[in-house]
Order: structure tokens, then C-alpha cells, then sequence
């Protein structure tokens, strides 16, 4: 797969750890809607301050999201590009997967 080899393992074990947790969507989601603060969405969440800081940090380390200070606030913003990397490659694992329906429907048409 020449897409997937363009980037590290570690990077691509990171961005999908990052995707695989709900929260971590629901965090994601609410940051491409708006750039909300920390303390923000901590509100929405049953879980305390400290724990959707770490949520925030995975999000960051896998480079899904940034943080910027906006006085003594924390804004949580969508790294666009990294999203858009994520989504060309489960892109590329729907291609492999469609090439390989393709290759069976053919061996199938073969056997008739």
C-alpha cells in the first residue's frame, strides 16, 4: 500500500488510537464545528476537567487537533489537513477492498 508508506507506523498507530475513542470523536466533531476552550468541553462531558485534557492531548500528539491560548483560556481547533490525511486512508483501504471484490466477482464470472 504506497499511501500508508508515506507516513510513519507510529504516526498512523497515533492517529487512529486517537480516532478509535468516542470521546475523542465527539471531541473532534465539536472542534470542526466551532473552536471551543477546554473548560468548554469539559461541560459536556461526565468526566473531570483533567480527564478531557488528556482526551485533548491524544488528539494533539496525533495531530487531529491544536491548541492556542486565547488569554487564559485554552482554544481547541481541527488541524484540517490531518483529518483530511485520515480520510485518504481509509481511501485507500476502500480501493484495496473494492479491488478485491472486483478480482472475486470476475473468478465468479469465470465459473458460469
Amino acid at each position: 500500500m504506497v499511501v500508508l508508506r508515506e507516513e510513519s507506523e507510529e504516526s498512523l498507530n497515533q492517529l487512529f488510537r486517537a480516532l478509535a475513542d468516542g470521546t475523542r470523536r465527539d471531541i473532534l466533531a465539536r472542534a470542526i464545528v466551532e473552536a471551543p476552550t477546554v473548560s468548554g468541553l469539559a461541560a459536556h462531558y461526565e468526566m473531570s476537567f483533567a480527564a478531557v485534557q488528556k482526551h485533548v492531548a491524544v488528539l494533539q500528539r496525533a495531530g487531529l487537533v491544536r491548541k492556542r491560548a486565547n488569554g487564559r483560556e485554552q482554544l481547541v481547533s481541527t488541524d484540517h489537513e490531518r483529518l483530511k490525511r485520515a480520510t485518504e486512508l481509509l481511501d485507500s483501504y476502500e480501493v484495496l477492498w473494492r479491488q478485491r471484490v472486483a478480482q472475486l466477482d470476475d473468478v465468479l464470472r469465470e465459473g458460469e
